[in-house]
């Protein structure tokens, strides 16, 4: 599943940073089409990311539908290249984001149930490590295809299509486990079904993920101060690096230590960079925080994914990794749309400044409402 979760992310990468500029250059959009595609599409995620789990804890496969989404996302990609206009971008750029959504919980209850309870925080990291590893290398073959073999931008999602589709052979060879509880789970997961724990720490996921806003603003504010786009690129490729670095040791520790203290420390981080991004106005003080902010992303999307499978009844842990991924998800996207607006309005700083505040309020939801309790691991 690592490696799967490497050659999609890869995949995917590849295009991050050709796709605005196929759309304005190519296609001959403007910055707000740019926006709504990339809106639209990550909107469509998050739904997916909600359906997926309970559609597989209903039909009890995890395997079947996995594959289903990595063949959308991998189709994908050829078909925004192949597009003569913007709306044809969309509609392949909705068809991946259907394929990562429908894989994501189904992909994530068969890493929970590939390990023991005790060793669940390292199957989660493993499968994180595999993905931002994906991440990291999928921008530095696109330069490299650009700049050093000078293809052209169109080939770029051709060749995307690659390790998509390894991605997909890869993962036919998993073998799924039945889960516990079988003859009686060929249900819809109700929310009776889980602890009202699992529902505190949605609420906290909640406060805290309001304030996180995409990584672009980020970005941009290393451009304002004055770094090239290339720079901006490597700085966020070791942005990327940093993420798989930490993954495995930080959910490693979250076996050893509990989910909820490493989950603490990765949301200060956060207060921390955001702190420093309205402080600072230095190359190197902004590439210093990035790349710590590298250990939020390695360390919060691998504990909170095993933290929401710890406190999810096994028969429908997919659901409840799902319905946590699609509130991640969905509150980072009106945390966007919010810093936007706060972006425009009222300056670069108030960006920085509600993401603190955001996520102060998410340590204290996380302290008040998640109990440090032993759930099969700790918490």
């Amino acid at each position: 599943m690592s490696a799967g979760s490497l050659f999609a992310d890869m995949s995917t990468e590849m295009l991050t940073p050709v796709l605005p500029i196929f759309l304005t250059q190519a296609l001959g959009a403007n910055g707000s089409i740019v926006g709504l595609v990339d809106g639209i599409a990550q909107a469509v995620r998050n739904v997916a990311d909600g359906f997926s789990g309970p559609l597989s804890d209903k039909l009890q496969k995890r395997k079947s539908i996995a594959l289903l989404g990595f063949g959308l996302a991998a189709i994908a990609k050829p078909l925004m290249g192949l597009s003569p206009i913007w709306q044809g971008v969309l509609g392949a750029r909705i068809l991946d984001r259907i394929g990562a959504g429908v894989r994501s919980a189904p992909r994530d209850a068969l890493v929970a149930s590939s390990v023991d309870d005790h060793h669940r925080g390292r199957g989660f990291g493993l499968e994180s490590l595999g993905e931002t590893a994906g991440a990291f290398l999928g921008p530095v073959l696109t330069v490299l295809l650009l700049y050093s073999f000078a293809v052209e931008l169109r080939t770029v999602f051709y060749l995307a299509f690659i390790p998509g589709l390894l991605a997909l052979v890869i993962v036919t060879f998993v073998v799924e486990r039945a889960p516990e509880g079988k003859s009686t789970s060929k249900r819809f997961a109700h929310p009776r079904n889980f602890p009202s724990t699992y529902w505190k720490y949605l609420l906290a996921t909640a406060v805290f993920s309001i304030g996180n806003s995409s990584n672009s603003f980020l970005i941009l504010q290393t451009q304002e101060v004055g770094a090239s786009v290339f720079m901006t690129t490597l700085i966020y490729a070791g942005f990327n690096l940093v993420a798989a670095v930490v993954s495995y040791p930080i959910a490693y520790l979250s076996d050893k230590w509990g989910r909820k203290i490493i989950l603490l420390g990765s949301y200060t981080v956060l207060v921390l960079v955001y702190a420093g991004f309205s402080f600072f106005q230095t190359i190197g003080a902004l590439t210093a925080l990035f790349l710590l902010y590298g250990t939020y992303q390695g360390s919060f999307r691998s504990v909170g994914r095993a933290l929401a499978s710890d406190l999810a009844p096994e028969q429908f842990r997919a659901s409840g990794i799902g319905w946590y991924s699609a509130t991640t998800g969905l509150f980072q996207l009106l945390a966007s749309l919010i810093a936007g607006v706060l972006w425009d309005w009222l300056g670069h700083h108030a960006v920085f400044i509600y993401a603190i505040c955001s996520g102060t309020a998410g340590i204290a939801a996380l302290l008040l409402l998640v109990p440090g309790v032993r759930h099969g691991s700790k918490v």
